[in-house]
C-alpha cells in the first residue's frame, strides 16, 4: 500500500512540474509578447514599472498555485520572494528595459 501511494503522488509531482514547465512556456512566449508588444518605444514611469510588476507576481502566482504551510497545514499564497526563486528568468522590467532601442 504505502510503495503504491509514493508511486502514484510521485506521478502527481511529476504530472504537476510538467504543468508548471508548460505554463511558464506559454508565460514566456505568448503572454509576455502581448504584455511586452512595442515597449521599445515605451518611456516606463515608476508607477507603470510596479503595474507590469504586480501583473507578473499575479500570473506566476497563478502558474506556481498555492503552498501549504509546514507547520498549520494551511494554504497560502506565495511571497514575492518566493516567485522570485521559483521564476529565475529575469522579470518583466527588466526584459521591457532590455528591449528598448
Amino acid at each position: 500500500m504505502l510503495l503504491c501511494f509514493t508511486v502514484t503522488s510521485l506521478y502527481i509531482y511529476i504530472q504537476h512540474a510538467c504543468i508548471e514547465n508548460l505554463k511558464i512556456k506559454i508565460y514566456r512566449t505568448i503572454i509576455l509578447a502581448v504584455v511586452l508588444y512595442g515597449c521599445e518605444t515605451w518611456s516606463l514611469t515608476l508607477r507603470e514599472e510596479r503595474r507590469l510588476r504586480v501583473f507578473e507576481n499575479r500570473v506566476l502566482r497563478r502558474v506556481f498555485g498555492p503552498k501549504r504551510h509546514e507547520v498549520t497545514g494551511e494554504w497560502r499564497k506565495l511571497h514575492n520572494e518566493e516567485l522570485r526563486d521559483l521564476y529565475s528568468l529575469p522579470n518583466i522590467v527588466r526584459v521591457a528595459k532590455s528591449r528598448r532601442m
